[in-house]
Order: C-alpha cells, then structure tokens, then sequence
C-alpha cells in the first residue's frame, strides 16, 4: 500500500515537472509543437472521412445533415486566413480551445462506436479515431499552457454541448450516416483549429501576413 502511494506520489511529481518545463518554454516553440499537433489531427481526420467514403452508400449521402448542423455552428470564427489574420491573438486562441473543448464528447462516441461499425475499415477508423483522441487531449493540455501565458481573454472558452446523443441508430445506413456527419464536422473544426494556431505562429515569429 505504502508503495502504491509511492509510486502515484512520483507520477505526480513527473507531471509537475513536464508542466513546469512546458510553462519555461518559449511562446514561440509552444506553438510550432502546438501546430504539428494540430496538423496531425486535421491530416488524421481528413484520412478517416476518405476511408469512411470509400464504403458509404450513395443514397445514404443524400440524407446527411448539413453543415450547418454541426454542434459548433453557433461558434462565430473567422471565414478563411484573411479574416483569422485580422482578429486579435488571445480570441484566435479561445475560438481554437472552444473548438477543442467542443469535441471531447463527441470523440468518445466515435471512439465507442467505431468497434462495432458496419464498414471493412472499422479496425483502422478505431485506431485512428484513438490516435485522434491522444492528440487531442495532448493538444488540449499545451493550448491551456498557451493560454494561460497569453492573459484572460485567450483563457475564455465558449461552451458548445453535443446534443446529438450516443446512439448512432440501428440500421447500417443511418449508423454510418451518423458516423460520416460527426467525422465531417470534426474535419470542418479541425481544420480551423489548425488555421488559427498557424496564424498564431505566424505572428509570434513576426512573419509577414503573405508568408502565413
């Protein structure tokens, strides 16, 4: 017992340092691995919704919602670059941790579900969709260190609840119709997130807006 609480003990003391190294890192490097992170996410989530296309039906494509129907739709963020490059650092950095925070839900429903989904790809869209997740919270956890060096504004977060409940359906079509939309919207935001810390690092490294 002694050595249970020895061991959590240690582990602790090891996050404490990783955050304390995090926190001496300067802005600049933070967000370049921010960036690769968020990267990797949009890459991977393009990825998912290629492998998803490849088996889905034509007339099931007809029934999926439309964007506008995304649960971050209500989030109002920049249209392309030369609106993001436009609006001030610490919103670019809440409306990026907004996005985040966003799909934490939802990608544990497409984590739950992916086991079980009527397509041949369902072992790799899971490991994927885990991979998506790892980097997601890895990503959560330095946009807060970002934040938190960038004052109140940038620590803001709009909260966007996912009302879309954990049953995907019963029958293959509206289960992979359900599956797809979630995917497509997590392409849509992931997309942003990455713009917008793009632009972020752009300007910590005092680049000329054409460069970004």
């Amino acid at each position: 017992m002694a050595q249970k609480r020895t061991s959590g003990g240690k582990l602790v003391i090891a996050v404490m340092c990783l955050v304390a190294m995090c926190r001496a890192v300067p802005i600049n490097d933070l967000l370049d691995r921010a960036s690769q992170r968020s990267d990797k996410m949009h890459s991977l989530s393009t990825t998912l919704t290629q492998e998803m296309d490849s088996h889905f039906p034509p007339y099931g494509r007809m029934q999926m919602p439309r964007p506008a129907e995304c649960h971050t739709s209500s989030l109002q963020t920049p249209n392309d670059k030369e609106q993001a490059l436009q609006v001030p650092e610490s919103t670019l950095m809440s409306l990026a941790r907004s996005l985040l925070q966003a799909w934490a839900d939802p990608l544990v429903i497409l984590s739950n579900s992916a086991i079980t989904l009527p397509h041949p790809s369902k072992s790799t869209i899971s490991s994927k969709i885990q991979e998506l997740q790892e980097h997601s919270n890895s990503l959560a956890d330095g946009l807060k260190i970002l934040s938190d060096k960038m004052g109140s504004d940038a620590q803001a977060i709009s909260f966007l609840p996912y009302t879309g409940g954990t049953d995907l359906g019963h029958d293959r079509v509206t289960i992979l119709n359900k599956f797809n939309f979630l995917l497509s919207c997590l392409r849509r935001d992931s997309h942003k997130i990455d713009s917008f810390l793009k632009v972020l690092r752009c300007r910590a490294g005092k680049l000329q807006p054409e460069l970004c």
